[in-house]
């Protein structure tokens, strides 16, 4: 189990840890202070060693929360070792390594390069001050090191820390890059299945109220014709439920069995999409030139959507009876144009306007085109968008088609 503690999370015995510690650095400093170079080991160590000692030792537990404190008490205790008659050696010098290890671990190069002159430049100055002998006789270069040496593992142990705290802070962030592009991935999931679901159902209640209409006219004076209208009513609807099957099956959960999906539908349909609204009273008239080459799916879909919401419009707001699809293929884009001749009541301000012509404009978007609507100098509406086609040379073969659809 962890706690919060000092430069970060420590365990919640961490006192036993510095205990251990602390009394192995008392320990080495006593048993330093005990060394003669002449006869060895001298027993008991003398008084200054004891007092030297305790007082060096006992700032290294709270060396985390006081660190240039505990870096200049061992300092100092290491200076007046040589003045009180202790030999200059090694393990006098186990507090200071403590602690400037600890300084390095936590601090940056420049205040480490710091607390490492106060350890080691100055107890090794007293040595040579008022100890015998000289540089080399007294030992003194070879003890220099040991505060280096420290230095360089606390070093070590900072830049390993940083380290991994830059890879879990990568990690981080990929996994929130991860799930911000799956969430945007949703979100512009949630936009085209809204976008299919507008055209579908603004399509087909489109169709049933004209021909509803046609039936509801007819149905006196003209019983065949209102009957034959009630059939495509009948026909209609059932398209609808179909699509509207196909479209929030794509809502279904990964677990779920169902029957597989029709394909989407596209250019291939354009016939079938014209009759639709001849037989609800609008006059579609579809020409093509160019050599035809087929769309991508993705485009294909776009196509017959933006052509099945444009005549749509011409039904609901146009207030005429005739419109014309053209489908224009030239060597990198498929230009699609549809145009009517009437009066649009919601560009009069008789209704407000939808979200087709938002619809219609981001798929062409998503698919790499363009598209533009509003109306013509001569009368009417037209509404064109230019999308990609593969290159001609994936489409050898295929035969130029120039003519006006039945």
């Amino acid at each position: 189990m962890w706690t919060p503690g000092i430069n970060g999370d420590r365990p919640r015995h961490a006192w036993l840890r510095e205990g251990v510690i602390t009394a192995v650095a008392l320990a080495m400093y006593l048993i330093g202070g005990a060394i003669d170079p002449d006869v060895g080991v001298a027993a008991p160590p003398p008084a200054p060693a004891f007092l030297l000692a305790a007082v060096s030792c006992a700032v290294l537990p709270p060396r985390h929360r006081l660190p240039r404190t505990a870096v200049a008490v061992t300092a100092g205790c290491g200076v007046l070792a040589p003045p009180l008659g202790l030999d200059f050696n090694p393990l006098l010098m186990v507090p200071a390594m403590v602690a400037v290890f600890s300084f390095a671990a936590h601090r940056e190069t420049r205040e480490v390069a710091t607390a490492v002159a106060a350890s080691a430049v100055l107890p090794a100055a007293s040595s040579l001050l008022f100890g015998a002998g000289s540089w080399l006789e007294s030992g003194t270069a070879s003890t220099v090191v040991f505060p280096l040496l420290a230095s360089a593992f606390g070093t070590a142990v900072r830049n390993r820390r940083a380290y991994l705290a830059a890879v879990e802070e990568r990690a981080r962030r990929a996994e929130e890059s991860r799930e911000s592009e799956a969430r945007r991935r949703v979100a512009e999931e949630r936009v085209r299945i809204a976008r299919d679901l507008h055209d579908v159902v603004a399509h087909h209640i489109t169709l049933v109220h004209a021909q509803a209409s046609v039936a509801a006219l007819f149905f006196d004076s003209r019983p065949d014709e209102a009957r034959a209208s009630l059939g495509q009513l009948t026909e209609n609807t059932s398209s609808a439920l179909d699509e509207l099957r196909a479209t929030v099956g794509l809502l279904r959960e990964t677990g779920d069995r169902g029957a597989p999906l029709a394909p989407p539908p596209g250019l291939a349909e354009l016939p079938a999409l014209a009759d639709s609204f001849r037989h609800a009273g609008l006059a579609v008239s579809v020409h093509r030139s160019g050599r035809a080459r087929p769309l991508s799916p993705g485009a294909d879909l776009t196509a017959h959507r933006i052509v099945q919401e444009a005549l749509t419009n011409v039904t609901k707001h146009a207030g005429t009876g005739a419109a014309r699809v053209d489908l224009a293929y030239g060597h990198d884009r498929l230009t699609i144009t549809v145009t009517d001749d009437g009066r649009r009541a919601d560009a009069a301000g008789d209704r407000p306007p939808g979200h087709g012509l938002i619809g219609m404009r981001e798929r062409a978007t998503a698919a790499g085109g363009r598209l533009s609507a509003g109306p013509r100098p001569e009368g009417g509406f037209r509404v064109a968008a230019e999308l990609p086609l593969p290159p001609a040379r994936e489409a050898a073969g295929t035969n130029t088609e120039t003519g006006t659809a039945p």
